[in-house]
Order: C-alpha cells, then structure tokens, then sequence
C-alpha cells in the first residue's frame, strides 16, 4: 500500500507537470489571453495527486494499521479515479475553450466532471473515517499505557 501511494505521488507529478507544460504551450500557439480551465490542470493534479498523496503516506507510515483499512484502499482507488476524471476534463474542456469550439460549455462536459468530483469526496470520507479509526485506536494504546505505567508506580511504593 505505501508503494501504491507513493508511486500514485509520482504519476500525479508528472501528470502536474505535463500540464502545466500543456497549458503553456497551447496557449501560446494558439495566442489565447484569455482563463481557460487548462490553467488548473497544473495546480489540481500537483496538489491533489503529488501533495495530497504524500500527506497520506506520512500519515500511512505515522499510523501503521491504515494500511489494512479496508476504507484507506477503497478511498485511494476512488480518490485516483476521481482525480484522474477531474484533471482529465479540466484538461479536455480547457483545451476546447483555448481552440474556440462552440461545445466547449457542453452540460454533458460538467456532469462528467461532477462525476470526477463525486468520486472525490467518497473518497475523502473513507480516508477520514480510516484515518479516524487509526487515531482512535492509538489514542486507546495510549491510554492504556499510560494507565499501565501508572499503577505500576503505584504499586512499587
């Protein structure tokens, strides 16, 4: 699992990356001045995907039980799916406003991301309620050592 978030950081920094490169590119061919959603590629998969994965994996490595989270594999596998659609209509509708296609605010283009942003926060509240669970049974641990520790002072006096 740490692998896989790791490894999920990379591709969404070279997806960033790319569209970031994309973005510049594109509208300097096409000598377009105006806002385009292919702007937020570059900001969407960058945090999203690279800063937002690598929170997790600290938190993965902080919390070692997250990992066998049913909810932690279901959240990352849905929040990729998520991103990926949501990047990936940015990029799409972005590059057909900067070309000037009458289809580019086509309601079929905003439900499709809709779908992208569902599938985002699904995700997000499995990670949370994993991430949840992971900080409740370690506060439990706590607790109990801590009440360990202090009846055996008590008892040694």
């Amino acid at each position: 699992m740490l692998t896989y978030i790791f490894r999920s950081s990379v591709v969404w920094t070279a997806v960033g990356l790319a569209g970031g490169l994309g973005y510049r590119e594109l509208t300097r061919q096409q000598e377009f001045t105006g806002f385009t959603q292919l702007a937020l590629v570059h900001t969407h998969a960058l945090v999203w995907g690279t800063i937002f994965m690598l929170g997790l994996l600290a938190l993965a490595v902080a919390l070692p039980g997250l990992t066998r989270d049913g909810r932690m594999r279901w959240g990352l596998h849905l929040f990729n799916a998520g991103l990926a659609i949501t990047v990936g209509m940015l990029g799409f509708k972005g590059s057909l406003q900067v070309l000037g296609t009458s289809w580019s605010d086509s309601p079929a283009l905003a439900g499709i991301s809709g779908t992208g942003h569902i599938l985002l926060t699904v995700s997000l509240v499995l990670l949370l309620l994993a991430v949840g669970r992971q900080v409740k049974d370690l506060q439990r641990t706590a607790v109990t050592a801590r009440d360990d520790e202090l009846q055996e002072l008590v008892t040694t006096r």
